[in-house]
């Protein structure tokens, strides 16, 4: 288990096992964000797939969700559509 410091999450945590994403981002990715951190971007991807309809196969959707998981990962987060209400548990 590698640990790394995590861009998202300001700490230290355990590092992915595997670049997640191809490319340029890819690596700063998989030097930058811990495993924790890129799961919970793979939940708020589902979640903006779903609550907007995207095909990720479309070139404008996988557009849209590149920028997207750079905002999450390394800005200032990705907002949720709007009008959406998370389950509750």
């Amino acid at each position: 288990m590698t640990i790394i410091s995590c861009f998202k999450l300001k700490k230290e945590s355990e590092a992915l096992d595997y670049q997640p994403y191809p490319g340029d981002i890819g690596v700063k990715i998989m030097e930058n964000i811990s495993a924790e951190a890129w799961q919970m971007w793979m939940n708020h991807q589902t979640m903006l797939i779903n609550e907007m309809r995207l095909t990720p196969v479309d070139p404008k959707s996988r557009k849209f969700l590149e920028e997207e998981m750079e905002k999450f990962l390394f800005g200032d987060g990705s907002a949720a559509p709007e009008g959406f209400v998370p389950e509750k548990k």
